[in-house]
Formats: C-alpha cells, structure tokens, sequence
C-alpha cells in the first residue's frame, strides 16, 4: 500500500512516497479504498509544520474491510470520510473511525464526494450557523474562486444574500461570478476595501468570510457595517492576527469558525453532509474540480496550490 509521507517540516519537496503494510481496522473502524482525495490549504499548514506523518483530511472510496463490531457500513460501500482523528487520506488505503464517516448517494460520484466534503462542510458551518444568511445580507466572501469561496457564494445565494467575491486574478472573475457571485473585484491586501464601500453606498456589509489570513484580517473589519459579522478560518494560510477587544469596530461580531464544532456528532456529520448531496442531486450546488493528479504527485498539487494560481478543488487520484 503506498502512501505520501510528510519526512520533515518544510516546503512541498518534503512529500515522500512509501510503501507501508495495508492497515487493519481496529475495532469501531473501517478499512477504505481510496478513490479520490481532497487536496486542502490545511493540507499545506500540516506539511510546512510536520504536523502530521501523513497529511490529508479526507477522501472518498469503498469500505473494503469491518473493523469489529461495525454494523453502519457493509463491504462494498461507496463512502467519503474525514481523518479529524484518523491517519491522514493521502494513500491508497486508510483505517477510519466509523464516526467520519459518510454514506455516498448512488448519483454522487467519486471525485464529488471527496471535492465536499470538508470543504462544503464548513461552507455549511460558516453560512448557518457562524452568520445565519438572510435574505437581503450582503457578505464579502475572500478567495472566492477557491473550494470554500465557490460553496459559500452559492449557499448564501441560496439563502436570499448578496455575494461580493473577492479574487487575487482577473481570470478568476468569470469563475466566481459563473458561481453566482452578484460583484467580484480584484483585490490583494486591503485593495478591496474602497470598492466594497463603493458597491455599499458607504454602508458596509453585513458579514464577510476571510479565509486569506493575517493580511486581510483588518480591511475585513474595515468594510463591516455597525454588528456585522467577520467569519475568520484562515490561521494555517497567512499569520495569525491578533487584536484589542476595545479596538474592534462598530460593534463587530468576530468568530473563527472550526469544522469539529459543527459535526460534533456523528448524527450532525452525516445529517449536514446528506444535504450537502441533496443539493448536489438538485442541481443547487455545483462542485469544481480545478485539477487532478497522481498520488505521487501531491507535492505538484501543494505547489499549485500555493501559488494562488488555482481555482476550485484540487484532488489526488489513487
């Protein structure tokens, strides 16, 4: 069985194949196939911090082994899994809990399933419960060509909000507004504040998603109206912020938005992804693979990734 090795703390050339024993699931675990794996900026975090021995959070593939005393799943199961606490996804074959673990639909294909998870989950989190969108809410959402940015536009449009996506490249302008982005602009650093005031008439908006990192942290609270909401989830991507209570602005909500607090059971994992799918079926949510490659070439993925050059998800193919 090969898998992709973090062999130290450093950039992408620090990804290793190795050939390692096919794993057993534990008692509680099955054993999965992988299909298709979903390639993540926290992916990227991990590495340069060798934070992990196998990077990877999750994947999609067919259980081909019950761990004892599993009766959720049968062999032959089509399935997408988180690794929160499990071996990382960037192999062949992985042993995980039976609690990260979901059922796929039928009409659901494999590079779908592995492309939404994580990323569509905290979409999910940040547009329901972070800010709950309402119709009328206008929301900046930053790198809104990448994998969250995509799935947050078409959440919250579905929930009746205004999308001002904001993009590091005019190529990436079609993209977020074939997503249903109402205005995009092309922004590095704090470049986007003054045309989000323009687009506003000077009001603000009503919640912002910044997923860019310590850079952008101070334009975001710059453009939010009196109680809007800055959705922070960016500390693996850029340096972590840090700021005064007393020096937030106009009464600003301020949460940083993690994924386990949202799926903290297995009943809400699986009830969140479900709609997720359901979604997908419907055709109200779109999933855009931006490319894929080889297992042995996650480093290739990394350095894509890295590059800002990307748009939508990018998977390993086993």
């Amino acid at each position: 069985m090969k898998e992709m090795l973090i062999s130290e703390a450093g950039g992408p050339e620090v990804l290793k194949l190795r050939e390692r024993p096919t794993p057993s699931p534990a008692p509680g675990e099955v054993l999965v196939d992988v299909r298709a794996v979903g390639v993540n900026f926290f992916d990227i975090g991990i590495r340069r911090g060798a934070l992990a021995e196998v990077p990877g959070m999750e994947a999609s593939g067919v259980v081909s082994e019950l761990g004892e005393g599993v009766s959720e799943f049968a062999v032959g199961d089509r399935v997408a899994f988180l690794t929160i606490d499990a071996h990382g996804s960037y192999a062949e074959q992985v042993a995980v809990p039976v609690d990260l673990v979901v059922p796929v639909p039928d009409a659901i294909d494999d590079e779908t399933a592995a492309a939404l998870l994580l990323q569509g989950l905290t979409a999910h989190h940040h547009a329901t419960v972070c800010h709950p969108v309402q119709p009328g809410d206008i929301a900046v959402v930053h790198a809104a060509a990448g994998g969250v940015g995509l799935m947050l536009i078409q959440l919250i449009k579905a929930r009746g909000g205004t999308v001002i996506g904001v993009v590091s490249r005019p190529e990436k302008v079609e993209i977020a507004t074939a997503a249903g982005a109402d205005h995009v602009v092309v922004s590095t650093g704090d470049a986007f504040v003054g045309p989000v005031r323009e687009l506003t008439d000077g009001a603000g908006v009503h919640v912002v998603f910044d997923g860019a990192g310590g850079p952008t942290f101070q334009a975001s609270l710059d453009v939010l109206r009196t109680h809007g909401t800055m959705v922070f989830y960016g500390p693996l991507i850029g340096d972590v912020p840090t700021i005064a209570m007393n020096e937030i602005p106009r009464s600003t909500r301020l949460t940083y938005g993690t994924l386990p607090d949202h799926i903290n059971t297995p009943e809400k994992l699986r009830k969140y992804s479900a709609e997720l799918f359901a979604l997908v079926e419907k055709g109200e949510l779109t999933v855009r693979i931006g490319g894929r490659y080889p297992l042995t070439a996650a480093s290739q993925a990394h350095r894509d990734l890295e590059s800002r050059a990307t748009t939508g998800k990018l998977l390993l193919l086993p």
